[in-house]
C-alpha cells in the first residue's frame, strides 16, 4: 500500500516456493489448539496471509512504474499536476495510473479507487487499469481492517466488535471477489487458488474451499500448502480420518517434501488429533517426526543468527 514501488502491502502473490511461503497455518476451527488471532495480518482464523502475498503475480506490464523521490513535497506536487492536468487531457491513462500510484504510495486507496475507476470508465475494456482498480479496493479493504482492529484493541464495546467482524467479512470477500474474477480472466493463475480457498474458509465456506485445494494438491508446487489447508478444512467438518491423510501428506509425504514450517503446522495438528481420538501409537510416531522438525528449525535459525553475527 505505501510505496510506489508497490513493494509493501498489496503487491503481488508470492508462488509458496518464494520468498514468502504459505506454510504459517494455525490450529483448526473445529478444536483448535490455539485461540483465533485477532491481529488482521493473520487471515481470520487461519494461516497469516500476508499483504505481499496476495494478488500481485503477472501483473500487465504495459508500462514501467513511475518512480518519485520519497520527497512528500515533490511526491505531493506531482500529485497536483497530475490532477490539473487530467482535468485539461482526461484520456491520458498513463496520466491516471501515475496519479492512482501516487496515492497508493500516499495511503489513499479510497482516492486511487476513484481515480482508476473514473480511467474504467473512459477505457472500459484496458486490462492493465482493472488490474490496478482491483489492487486498490483490496488496499482499501485491509486498510479499514487494520483501523478498526486497531479501534477494537483499545475499545471493548459491542459496536466496535460488530464493525471489526464486518471489515473482517469485507476483506474475506474482496478477495473472493477478486481472485474469481481474475482466476475466471486467465484460468492459468493457479497460485490464487490457495488466496480464494484461505477467503472462504474466513467466510467459513470449507465446502468451496475444499474444493479449490482438490485443484491444486495434484501439483506439487502448491500441494503441501494446500494439503495443509484441506486437512484443517476437514477437521472443522468433523471429518477427522479424512483430514489426518491430508494432513500426512502436508507433513511426511516424502516424494515431495514441504517447508520445514508446513510440516511443523501438519505434525502438531497430527498429534493433537491422534491424541483426541486416543490412537496412542500413531501419537507417538507424530509426536518423534515432530521433535525431527522442531530440532530442524531450531538448528536452521541457530545456523541464521550466527550468519548475522
Amino acid at each position: 500500500m505505501p510505496n510506489s514501488d508497490e513493494s509493501s502491502d498489496l503487491n503481488r502473490v508470492r508462488k509458496p516456493s518464494e520468498k514468502s511461503s504459505s506454510s504459517g497455518v494455525s490450529s483448526s476451527s473445529g478444536q483448535p489448539a490455539n485461540p483465533p488471532p485477532t491481529n488482521p495480518m493473520e487471515g481470520g482464523h487461519w494461516r497469516p496471509v500476508r499483504p505481499e502475498e496476495l494478488l500481485r503475480k503477472n501483473a500487465p506490464t504495459e508500462r514501467e512504474s513511475h518512480q518519485l523521490d520519497d520527497n512528500p513535497k515533490l511526491i505531493r506536487q506531482r500529485r497536483q499536476e497530475l490532477e490539473v492536468h487530467l482535468k485539461s487531457s482526461p484520456t491520458d491513462q498513463e496520466a491516471f495510473r501515475e496519479l492512482a500510484s501516487i496515492y497508493r504510495q500516499e495511503d489513499r486507496p479510497q482516492e486511487a479507487k476513484r481515480v482508476l475507476t473514473e480511467a474504467l470508465r473512459i477505457f472500459p475494456d484496458n486490462a492493465s487499469l482493472l488490474w490496478d482498480l482491483e489492487e486498490a479496493k483490496l488496499a482499501r479493504s485491509l486498510q479499514q481492517y487494520r483501523e478498526v482492529s486497531d479501534l477494537a484493541a483499545r475499545l471493548k464495546t459491542s459496536e466496535v466488535e460488530r464493525e471489526l467482524k464486518r471489515s473482517r467479512e469485507d476483506w474475506a470477500y474482496r478477495r473472493i471477489e477478486v481472485c474469481e474474477a481474475r482466476l475466471k480472466r486467465d484460468p492459468s493463475l493457479e497460485h490464487l487458488r490457495l488466496v480464494l480457498a484461505e477467503a472462504y474458509i474466513d467466510t467459513e465456506q470449507q465446502d468451496k474451499a475444499i474444493s479449490e485445494l482438490d485443484a491444486l494438491v495434484k501439483n506439487d508446487e502448491f500441494s503441501p500448502q494446500a494439503y495443509l489447508l484441506r486437512g484443517k478444512c476437514l477437521l472443522s467438518l468433523g471429518h477427522d480420518v479424512q483430514a489426518m491423510a491430508s494432513l500426512r501428506a502436508a507433513g511426511l509425504r516424502r516424494a515431495v517434501v514441504a517447508p520445514l514450517q508446513t510440516r511443523l503446522a501438519a505434525l502438531r495438528l497430527l498429534c493433537e488429533t491422534a491424541q483426541r481420538l486416543g490412537i496412542e501409537l500413531l501419537s507417538e510416531h507424530y509426536q518423534r517426526h515432530l521433535a525431527m522438525v522442531e530440532a530442524e528449525i531450531a538448528k536452521s535459525t541457530t545456523a541464521a543468527k550466527m550468519k548475522r553475527v
